[in-house]
């Protein structure tokens, strides 16, 4: 495959050359498999148009518009393609429900005062309770989300009353997608998607709206509200990232996926005096905990490096490259993210590889430790050993791969530390905005794919294209980890900014890039976007911001995108989806709904035409609001 096919860091391309030598099957060489002809990006025309359905014995069908070829059952394209759709967001919104049910599982416990979590941010937890019309009691606030989260999908959800901005919940209330509780809406969605009961792509597309709305504000924002809670408020601080933090000379924990509880709790074990003695009795320097993916984004989010916890490798593309080092002992595999080829580099390079989530499995795993928050220290503890244990055999039968590089970055970006650099207040940001130091603001949303770039090819180009007309960058998702390895999310990248952020990141020590925290926070960037929008006491339509997904991936993105539709944002998504087969689809996301919810779906695969429409989406509102 072509290096440039392959990702942008150098430190992946170098890995991927042993993966070669070693004659190891790959996320690169799988993929360009799957290609017809030469070209690794075309496959069926019918799954490229999202116009192809097997759900029943009839099928598989295939759809075609312009002759108005139908499904067996009738359905259209365009009602074939949105059902899809709509059953990605299902998958996106039961996965991030999960990481939010065990959230407040872990808060229970904490104030029970069983296991090792306590309560390191109370602040946030009395300030967040306040917004729900809650005293802050832990059993009490539990309660509540529980009740809300199990109400019918006709039932209005109090959470989203709560928490969302007046013009929204308005506009929802008026087209009849303001939602129930998530657990009624995922029911509504699938119900909704079965063969003869719901073929109407118009409202299919109702649901798969409802269902953004509930998942961002039930899901997302209680679930990183809880975190902050738990492991503390996100706060600007540098961190160690690429590659070269695998030190092969230490026993290396990885955990990986999506929940950090047990990162942040072998972070705390691993400090244990008696653990690192161990590990030098087995010939290591010690034990060092290493983040990967999105837990590992949570983790960096919120702790600083030390000894112990030493860095951050990348996203999840990377994930073969990182085992391929020859450096890893434990590969801890929280829900997500974790690829099924595992095993196998598992036993080529001698690591051991330990499912902790009931969500995930691997093909012949002899062992798991399903996550259990009364009892993670002894979880973290029996990880660790297993990595004591592991070191002597895999330097032996290993040869690790070194010099490869490291980098750093600015991580830590909240509401809550924007506000504190800001002096506590919003004004001097609106004031940047007004007087065009910075023309508007872009949240970047992001996961990773290979599909018409290498890894991160497209993310980096288009947050670089961004910066330089002036329109600051909150990353979120694996794009964050792009821009943290590329070093776009530190200091020194105000010299590829425009003149106006970069005099803004001088005067701030700021990056022109805010790493603002995994995809889960796309919620939390909706309240920050609310918080401006009041401050100016305007629409969140009228505001010059835009949504970003340059390397959109898996079903977790796609509720992201959809929920931002429904917020009213001008949402850039890369690559194409799905969904071209369907024309009437296609016109209500790309052109209807700006007059429906107020969001567009922008489409386009050059990053500078990209940004072209981004960029005038934000001077355009500029314009609308005066200045």
């Amino acid at each position: 495959m072509d290096e440039n096919r392959i990702s942008y860091h150098d430190s992946v391309k170098k890995v991927y050359e042993r993966l070669k030598e070693d004659g190891m099957s790959n996320v690169w060489d799988r993929y360009e498999a799957q290609g017809l002809g030469s070209n690794p990006d075309t496959r069926c025309k019918f799954c490229m148009g999202g116009v192809r359905c097997d759900f029943c014995s009839n099928g598989p069908c295939r759809a075609d518009a312009a002759s108005d070829k139908r499904g067996v059952c009738g359905i259209s394209a365009d009602g074939m393609a949105m059902r899809m759709m709509l059953l990605r967001n299902v998958m996106g919104a039961s996965t991030y429900q999960y990481h939010c049910e065990e959230t407040i599982r872990t808060l229970k416990e904490a104030a029970a005062g069983s296991g090792p979590f306590t309560i390191r941010d109370p602040e946030k937890l009395k300030a967040f309770s306040a917004r729900l019309g809650l005293d802050g009691d832990i059993p009490a606030l539990c309660a509540f989300l529980q009740e809300d989260f199990h109400r019918r999908s006709h039932e209005e959800s109090r959470i989203v009353d709560l928490l969302a901005p007046e013009d929204r919940k308005k506009v929802w209330r008026e087209l009849g997608i303001f939602p129930g509780g998530i657990y009624g809406e995922m029911v509504l969605s699938t119900g909704s998607s079965l063969t003869n009961v719901d073929g109407y792509y118009v409202t299919l597309a109702k649901k798969a709206l409802r269902l953004g709305v509930a998942m961002a504000y039930q899901s997302q924002i209680v679930l990183e509200s809880l975190q902050d809670a738990l492991f503390g408020t996100p706060r600007p601080h540098q961190v160690r990232v690429d590659l070269g933090v695998l030190d092969p000379d230490y026993v290396n924990i990885l955990p990986n996926g999506h929940e950090p509880f047990l990162g942040f709790t072998l972070i705390e074990t691993a400090r244990r005096p008696d653990l690192q003695e161990a590990a030098r009795a087995a010939g290591a320097k010690g034990i060092r905990v290493i983040a990967n993916i999105e837990t590992g984004q949570e983790m960096i989010q919120r702790w600083e490096m030390d000894d112990v916890f030493a860095g951050f490798t990348g996203n999840w593309i990377m994930q073969e490259a990182v085992l391929a080092t020859g450096a890893v002992d434990v590969f801890v595999a929280d829900m997500n993210c974790s690829l099924p080829m595992d095993p196998l580099y598992a036993e080529k390079y001698c690591f051991s590889l330990i499912p902790v989530s009931e969500l995930v499995a691997f093909e012949g795993e002899t062992i798991r430790e399903n996550y259990n928050p009364a009892t993670a220290d002894a979880q973290a503890e029996r990880l660790i050993r297993i990595g004591i244990e592991n070191f002597p055999k895999r330097k032996r039968s290993v040869a690790p791969l070194t010099g490869l590089p490291i980098g750093s970055a600015i991580a830590g970006f909240s509401p809550e530390s924007i506000l504190e650099a800001l002096g506590g207040s919003l004004d001097p940001l609106l004031n940047v905005i007004k007087d065009g130091t910075i023309r508007g603001v872009c949240g970047l949303v992001s996961c990773t794919t290979l599909r018409d770039h290498g890894q991160d090819i497209h993310t980096i180009a288009i947050a670089e294209e961004l910066i330089k007309r002036d329109i600051l960058v909150l990353s979120m998702g694996c794009g964050s980890a792009a821009l943290q390895v590329a070093g776009l999310a530190s200091p020194e990248a105000k010299e590829r900014a425009g003149p106006g952020l970069k005099g803004l990141c001088k005067a701030l020590s700021i990056p022109p890039v805010l790493s603002f925290g995994t995809c889960t926070d796309t919620g939390r960037c909706a309240d920050l976007i609310g918080a401006i929008a009041a401050a100016l006491d305007v629409p969140v339509t009228a505001l010059p911001v835009a949504a970003a997904a340059p390397e959109y991936m898996e079903q977790k993105a796609t509720i992201d995108a959809i929920f931002a539709l429904a917020f009213g944002l001008y949402t850039y998504v890369n690559p194409i989806p799905t969904v071209t087969g369907a024309p009437n689809l296609v016109k209500l996301l790309t052109e209807d709904l700006k007059d429906i919810t107020g969001g567009v779906l922008s489409v386009e695969p050059d990053p500078v035409k990209a940004v072209d429409g981004i960029s005038a989406h934000i001077e355009s509102k500029r314009r609308e609001l005066g200045i």
